[in-house]
């Protein structure tokens, strides 16, 4: 599979294929993302009837086959573990108003996790294979797959692929209750540093363009993907990712350069930690939920980097790394609240 145009609306300033030299600062534990001007992907009058995730999931995706040159993709898989809560939100809000009474459809026609994919769908008129993976953490693993399989079995000749997660006051609130972030005054930039419990809270939009067929513009070659649930110790993972390296006929001194899922909690990154020691001794390895923030499919994001860093060969400016070895060969392996794990290898083309 080759990964042909990406688009990327998230906290750092990815829309527009810009490169990415400095890291935008948050202080705080949320992370919201830095939106365009929606105009010149969507219409004006469509806006205003588009919830905050809608907007930033259409426009990540018309920037994406706007790259690729493709009016109207063979398919569209999206990805989300939360879908739309700004409009989930005011639907149940409103129940709760008004008794359950003289309720307006629209919040919750809306809320629905699908409607990302299906608002991309109609704004291109696009009737071919339309489906949408809510899979917590394996969200955009799920819908990756899911788009090489449409490849493989040649129902496809190019996948739209994307993942979208967002974070409104209501449900940052909820989760900070459950102490899954960070307390106080903490930097983005200096969350790996303060080793305590929790993390920072993220949200993004990052969509693929995945074919079937090599071409002189193609970002990446997406070698393989596997996800696991639930390992029982950090023996395990290590068999994981040796066994997902084998099956692939690649040897971890092939890989140049590692993406991995740190996100500032103490007992969350031990498995990053305890690996480093192990199968992942004296590799590059690279953390970026700094970046982006902890969500259910900042796998997406990742990817995103891994494609980006492969097709110039380095990594982008705003991780100042000192290596200056050519980047071939990238494997990300990130893990969701240490439950759901999963693995991608990509290559240069």
């Amino acid at each position: 599979m080759y990964i042909r145009a990406t688009g990327n609306i998230s906290p750092q300033k990815t829309f527009g294929h810009q490169p990415l030299v400095d890291a935008v600062a948050y202080t705080g534990n949320r992370l919201a993302c830095i939106e365009p001007d929606y105009k010149e992907f969507i219409d004006p009058k469509l806006i205003r009837r588009m919830s905050r995730i809608i907007r930033m999931g259409v426009a990540a995706a018309m920037e994406c086959l706007q790259e690729a040159d493709i009016k109207v993709p063979d398919a569209i898989v999206t990805g989300t573990a939360y879908g739309c809560l700004e409009d989930t939100n005011s639907f149940l809000s409103k129940m709760v108003e008004f008794n359950e009474e003289l309720l307006t459809p629209t919040a919750f026609i809306q809320s629905t996790h699908n409607t990302i994919g299906a608002q991309i769908g109609l704004m291109l008129q696009c009737n071919n294979y339309n489906n949408a993976f809510v899979h917590r953490g394996f969200s955009f693993e799920s819908a990756l797959l899911d788009g090489i399989l449409l490849l493989k079995e040649n129902d496809a000749s190019n996948v739209l692929v994307g993942a979208i997660d967002e974070i409104t006051n209501t449900s940052h609130t909820i989760i900070n209750r459950l102490g899954l972030y960070k307390q106080g005054e903490v930097s983005n930039l200096d969350v790996y540093k303060t080793k305590t419990k929790g993390t920072i809270a993220g949200e993004g939009a990052a969509f693929f363009l995945l074919a079937a067929e090599p071409s002189a513009t193609n970002y990446a070659k997406l070698d393989g993907l596997h996800t696991f649930y639930k390992p029982d110790n950090i023996a395990e993972v290590e068999k994981q990712i040796v066994s997902f390296l084998n099956r692939h006929s690649v040897s971890m001194n092939d890989i140049d350069l590692i993406f991995t899922g740190k996100n500032g909690d103490a007992v969350s990154d031990k498995i990053y930690d305890d690996l480093a020691e192990t199968v992942f001794e004296n590799k590059e390895t690279v953390n970026y939920k700094h970046l982006c923030g902890e969500y259910p499919t900042a796998a997406s994001f990742a990817m995103w980097l891994a494609a980006i860093s492969i097709k110039t060969g380095q990594l982008p400016a705003i991780f100042d790394s000192a290596s200056n070895k050519k980047i071939n060969k990238v494997l990300i392996y990130n893990h969701y609240l240490s439950i759901h794990h999963s693995l991608t290898l990509l290559s240069a083309c």
